[in-house]
C-alpha cells in the first residue's frame, strides 16, 4: 500500500500502520478459517466435558411464544457431533445464503461492468457532482442500500472503489467507505425494511411479558433512523477524508492486479452518451413492468394476505432480483448503444467471466459456511450472549446506563454472532421487559439495539462479506491482505460505535420521539 510520505505520520497513523502490519502476517483467511474450525472443535470437547450450559427465556422465531430454554456446548467429538460434521459438509454450504446472493447479483453486476455501463455512470456521477460531495454522496447512498439486503456490499462498495479512481483519489479509501456505510450502518435506514418487521415483532413478542397490551409499529424508530443516517453521513464522509485518504496518500497505479483497470477519461464520448440514453431508456421500460407488478392491489408481489408492498412481501424479500436485472437489463442496453455488447452471446460471455472470477471467494466460502454451522452447533456462541447479558441484567444500575451497557455488550456478541435477528431474538425478552420496567418505552430498547449491532460488522471476519471486500482491495493493491481492511475499517468502528452511542444517550436524555 502506498502511503502519504510528505507530512509525518500521527500517532493514529502509525498505530493503523501497525495493525495492517501485523494483520497482514496472519495467513491467507482460509487457513485462518481453518485454524478456527480446529479451535471451536477442540473447544466444545473441553466445555461440553464439563458440563457448561445456560437457562433462558426465548421467542420462538415461529410461533412468536415466549418459552424456556435450555443451552448446552455441545461437543463436536462425540457421535453425533461427528455425524454432524460429515453428513452437512453440503447443506452447510447450500444454506449459506451469501454464496447465492452473490452469485444472483453479478449476473447483473458483471454484464454492465463488461459493456462500460459502471465505468460511464461513474464518471457521469463524477462529473455532475461537486467535488466535496462526492464522499457524502456515496456515503449516504451506501446507508441506504441496505433497503436492499445484502446486495449493498455486492454493488455499492466496488462502485464506490471505482468513483474514487475515477477522480484520482486512492480506490482503497473508497473501498473503506463504501463498507463503513453498508455494514457500520446496516440497521438504520431512512425507509422501512423487511429486517424492521422482524425485529419489531420480536420486540412486541417481548413487550407483552411485562404488558399485554403495548406493542409499537414499523415506524417506531423512524425519527431516530432518520437521524443517524444523516449523523452517520457526515462521519463516515469526515473519517474517510481527514483520517483514510490522508493515511493512504496518492494512489500508485503499479500496485493494482493484472486485468484491473486504473485510468479513467475525463470526459464521456458520444457513443458512451448515447449508451447512457439507451441505458435509461431500458430502465425504463424494467420500471413499466415493475409498476405493473406492484402498483395495482392485486399484483402478484404484494402481501398476498395484507395487500402490503413494503415490509415483509414478495416484491421486498426478492429485492435482489430486481437488483439483477436492473444491471442486466440497463447494461445490455448500454452496451448496444455505445457498440460494446451488441449480441446475447456477448451477454453470456460477460455473465460467465464475473462468475468465473469468483472462484476464490466461493471456496472462502465453503470454509466459511463449515466454520459458522460448526460454530452454531456448538451454542458457544449463545452462552456466551446470554453470560454477558446476565451480568449486566444483576447490575444495580439506572436505565440510561444499562441501555448503555446494553449496547456495549450487543457490539461485543456482533463480533461473534452477526446475524441481527438471531442476536434480538435472545436480547429482546431479557432486556425489553427489564427495561420496561425501569420505565424504557420498548421503542428505546430497539433504538439501542441497532446502535450496538451496526458498527461491529465492519470489522469482524465472521462478516460473510468481509473476505470479499479483502478480495476487492486486492484487485487495487495485490499486497491487501485482512490486515489491510482492519487498518481501513478501524477509524470507521471506532468513531462511528463511540459517537452514535452519544447521539442515543443524547436522545434519550432529551426524551425525543424515536418514531411514529
Amino acid at each position: 500500500m502506498t502511503l502519504a510520505s510528505a507530512a509525518p505520520k500521527s500517532t493514529m497513523q502509525r498505530f493503523l500502520d501497525g495493525v495492517e502490519k501485523v494483520g497482514n502476517m496472519v495467513p491467507h483467511p482460509v487457513i485462518i478459517f481453518l485454524i478456527l474450525i480446529g479451535i471451536v472443535i477442540a473447544l466444545s470437547a473441553v466445555l461440553s466435558l464439563f458440563g457448561t450450559a445456560v437457562t433462558f427465556e426465548r421467542i420462538n422465531p415461529e410461533t412468536h411464544e415466549i418459552e424456556i430454554a435450555s443451552t448446552a456446548i455441545r461437543s463436536l467429538l462425540n457421535v453425533e457431533g461427528i455425524r454432524f460434521m460429515y453428513a452437512s459438509l453440503i447443506p452447510n454450504f447450500m444454506g449459506f445464503t451469501a454464496v447465492g446472493l452473490m452469485i444472483v447479483a453479478m449476473i447483473g453486476a458483471g454484464v454492465a461492468e463488461e459493456s462500460g455501463l459502471v465505468t460511464a455512470l461513474i464518471r457521469k456521477l463524477v462529473i455532475v457532482s461537486p467535488g466535496w460531495a462526492l464522499t457524502y454522496i456515496l456515503a449516504f447512498v451506501g446507508i441506504l442500500a441496505s433497503i436492499a439486503a445484502d446486495a449493498g456490499y455486492l454493488v455499492l462498495i466496488p462502485l464506490a472503489g471505482i468513483a474514487y479512481l475515477a477522480v484520482g483519489r486512492h480506490p482503497l479509501a473508497g473501498l473503506a467507505l463504501g463498507f463503513a456505510a453498508v455494514a457500520g450502518a446496516f440497521t438504520v435506514n431512512m425507509l422501512i425494511k423487511p429486517l424492521d418487521a422482524v425485529l419489531v415483532e420480536f420486540t412486541n413478542d417481548a413487550a407483552h411479558l411485562v404488558d399485554p397490551n403495548r406493542s409499537i409499529g414499523l415506524a417506531s424508530n423512524v425519527w431516530f433512523s432518520f437521524a443517524s443516517v444523516l449523523f452517520l453521513t457526515v462521519i463516515i464522509a469526515f473519517i474517510t477524508d481527514r483520517i483514510v485518504s490522508p493515511r493512504l496518500g496518492q494512489y500508485n497505479p503499479a500496485l493494482a492486479a493484472e486485468g484491473t483497470p486504473t485510468e479513467q477519461g475525463a470526459v464521456l464520448s458520444s457513443e458512451e452518451s448515447r449508451g447512457l440514453r439507451y441505458a435509461g431508456l431500458g430502465l425504463l421500460a424494467l420500471i413499466a413492468v415493475f409498476s405493473l407488478l406492484t402498483v395495482p392491489s392485486w399484483a402478484p408481489l404484494r402481501d398476498p394476505t395484507t395487500g402490503d408492498l413494503i415490509g415483509n412481501s414478495p416484491f421486498m424479500n426478492g429485492l435482489i432480483a430486481l437488483i439483477m436485472l436492473m444491471f442486466l437489463v440497463t447494461g445490455w442496453a448500454y452496451g448496444i448503444g455505445a457498440g460494446t455488447m451488441r449480441t446475447l452471446t456477448e451477454v453470456i460471455a460477460a455473465i460467465e467471466k464475473s462468475i468465473k472470477n469468483l472462484g476464490g471467494t466461493i471456496f472462502l466460502f465453503f470454509v466459511l459456511s463449515q466454520f459458522v454451522a460448526y460454530f452454531t452447533y456448538t451454542n458457544m456462541g449463545t452462552v456466551m450472549a446470554l453470560s454477558l447479558s446476565g451480568v449486566l441484567q444483576s447490575a444495580n444500575i439506572g436505565a440510561l446506563p444499562l441501555l448503555l451497557g446494553f449496547i456495549v455488550v450487543v457490539a461485543i456478541i456482533d463480533l461473534l454472532l452477526t446475524g441481527a435477528i438471531a442476536k434480538w431474538a435472545i436480547f429482546a425478552p431479557v432486556f425489553v421487559p427489564l427495561l420496561m420496567k425501569l420505565g424504557v418505552e420498548p421503542e428505546a430498547v430497539l433504538a439501542a439495539y441497532r446502535v450496538g449491532d451496526s458498527p461491529m460488522n465492519a470489522i469482524t471476519p465472521l462478516n460473510a462479506y468481509f473476505a470479499l471486500v479483502v478480495g476487492f482491495a486486492q484487485k487495487y493493491d495485490k499486497s491487501a491482505g485482512v490486515g489491510t481492511v482492519v487498518s481501513l475499517m478501524l477509524p470507521y468502528v471506532l468513531w462511528m460505535f463511540v459517537l452514535w452511542t452519544a447521539l442515543f444517550a443524547i436522545w434519550k436524555m432529551l426524551g425525543l420521539p424515536w418514531g411514529v
